[in-house]
């Protein structure tokens, strides 16, 4: 792989985060939201795991709020671990591992038994519910007691149908505005970084794992904290919602 500088790895990080931001344009306020809740409940200077970090994202937010935190960000995607690995680079304060959360044995790969909050956000509806409900038990494992598990996802609710529909032909209408002003989808973004020699390799080995995005599911967010009760959490419920995605935290 071609080496680029700092700059040049935060540049697709910015480009990262805006084509996230197509998709969800409340995206800063549910960071905001679960730093807060790290904030009220862990204090300032946790030890934190990045499930599914992807490029960093929540820990890029996670240290530049709490300079004296402590990050593991854990993925599997080769692509997007380059250009987290390559953003953190010379950063003491976080670890990288590579790990299948799919694999009975991946929290093996983990720097410390156990974490103060384990934070993650718009990855694990690419599992289904009861590979996603194996994660929780494992997830309940690493938190300390005290600490606090935080996911951020489409939570959409069955039981309202005109209104999913709704919200969504509202939500489609915005993006569609916002592509004809330039906005990059996810395809799109994908076929740069594939034309881009820094990340053709690790592309090409992501999508060689993945395929174009995996098949998972959405299960509504009281399916999320009943699911993290039974998993071992002394409290759990939603701390944040948009008419799709929910933010549930757990209290262990």
């Amino acid at each position: 792989m071609a080496v680029a500088t700092e700059s040049v790895w935060q540049d697709w990080q910015r480009s990262w985060d805006r084509q996230q931001e197509w998709y969800m344009p409340d995206r800063e306020e549910r960071f905001r939201v679960m730093l807060d809740m790290v904030e009220a409940l862990v204090g300032a200077a946790p030890r934190v795991l990045d499930l599914a970090c992807g490029t960093g994202s929540i820990t890029d937010r996670l240290l530049r709020r709490f300079p004296a935190a402590g990050s593991t960000g854990v993925d599997l995607d080769p692509a997007l671990l380059a250009i987290a690995a390559g953003s953190f680079a010379g950063d003491a304060r976080v670890t990288l591992v590579t790990a299948d959360l799919k694999d009975p044995r991946w929290t093996e790969k983990l720097p410390h038994d156990s974490y103060d909050a384990v934070l993650t956000a718009t990855a694990l509806h690419w599992l289904h519910t009861d590979a996603l409900q194996t994660l929780y038990g494992q997830v309940a494992g690493l938190v300390r007691a005290g600490g606090v598990f935080l996911n951020a996802d489409h939570m959409p609710d069955p039981a309202t149908p005109a209104i999913n529909a709704a919200d969504r032909a509202q939500r489609h209408a915005r993006m569609d505005r916002a592509k004809a002003e330039g906005a990059l989808d996810w395809s799109q973004w994908w076929q740069l970084a594939a034309a881009d020699p820094l990340l053709a390799a690790p592309t090409a080995e992501r999508f060689a794992i993945y395929g174009e995005h995996a098949d998972g599911d959405t299960p509504p967010l009281d399916w999320h904290a009943r699911t993290l009760r039974e998993a071992g959490f002394s409290e759990a419920r939603g701390v944040w919602s948009s008419p799709s995605d929910g933010l549930v935290l757990g209290l262990k």
